[in-house]
């Protein structure tokens, strides 16, 4: 049986990797090239990773999804294999191997997947950036800040 995504939980990235890939995604989505530049800048060769992290999380989810009274079926099957393909596009530099194709692709997956009539793209990824956020904050409690 074909391994299910859904059953293999994603590794918590670092709250800072989580931050500094969603506000690239924003900057590049906004066109705001100056703030994405100097995201990129700041994190340097790591940001792909990061973005390929990212990428996992919004896809895997929606790609992954059982349909069958909580048990894989076929489509689970099948949509998993179309998240994972899509991802090994992007890791092995196949399709939109850098930075800005990787942030791109999110953004344009999350337009045409998840969002209705084409909406606000930055609301939904608010979601697995939350997500994202409270996992690593979880696997990570010495980022955590006190009030």
């Amino acid at each position: 049986m074909p391994e299910n995504t859904v059953t293999t939980p994603l590794a918590p990235m670092e709250l800072d990797d989580v931050a500094a890939a969603f506000a690239y995604i924003r900057a590049m989505h906004a066109d705001d090239i100056d703030t994405a530049c100097a995201i990129a800048d700041d994190t340097g060769p790591e940001l792909h990773r990061l973005l390929l992290d990212v990428a996992a999380r919004v896809f895997i989810p929606v790609t992954a999804a059982d349909d069958h009274d909580g048990e894989p079926c076929a489509h689970s099957f099948l949509a998993a294999a179309l998240g994972r393909l899509l991802l090994e596009l992007l890791c092995h530099s196949v399709c939109l191997a850098n930075a800005p194709g990787i942030a791109d692709t999110i953004v344009r997956f999350t337009e045409n997947i998840l969002t209705e009539d084409h909406g606000d793209v930055a609301d939904v990824l608010r979601q697995p950036e939350a997500a994202g956020m409270k996992q690593a904050m979880e696997a990570h409690p010495a980022h955590r800040t006190t009030a």
